[in-house]
């Protein structure tokens, strides 16, 4: 991966996309709409509506372009095609356990802007992620949290 890639796994790609499409095909062609019915009312300087469309129109364009680069410099990692032999890489869904007090746990390495701890997506540049990254099936690892230090045990590395 070179510095200007980001690697984003085959859904997040998708999700981004989607996002793309709604913006450029649904909100775009709204917000100007609003812009042009604002316009008919008259005096700009004293209209509310103008004034919150022109914000909305600014922020439509800057997360339309946001996208386009983030896209233009994704790798694009489909989980269920890698062949990493059992160890942890992006994409990966591991299974853990926390040894102190045996609780189970199941996290998916996955991109910064896929990152979504309650549906068990940890960023690839998390503090756990990052202590995972490398190891294998069986291996003890020591991963910094919040509340200290903790031992987890790898259970198993699934590619889905």
């Amino acid at each position: 991966m070179s510095a200007n890639t980001i690697p984003i796994t085959k859904r997040g790609a998708e999700l981004l996309k989607e996002e793309l499409h709604r913006l450029k095909h649904i909100d775009r062609p709204a917000v100007i709409n609003a812009i042009s019915e604002a316009r008919a009312q008259g005096d700009l300087s004293e209209n509310a509506e103008y004034d919150a469309a022109k914000e909305k129109q600014g922020f439509i364009e800057g997360r339309i372009k946001e996208l386009e680069t983030k896209l233009s410099g994704a790798q694009i990692i489909d989980p269920s095609l890698l062949e990493a032999e059992g160890r942890v890489v992006f994409g990966a869904t591991v299974d853990l356990e926390d040894l102190d007090d045996g609780k189970k746990m199941s996290y998916q390495i996955v991109g910064d802007d896929e990152a979504d701890i309650a549906a068990n997506k940890i960023s690839i540049s998390s503090p756990i992620a990052r202590a995972l990254i490398g190891k294998e099936e069986g291996d003890v690892v020591s991963v910094q949290a919040p509340a200290g230090a903790r031992e987890v045990e790898i259970l198993s590395v699934r590619y889905i």
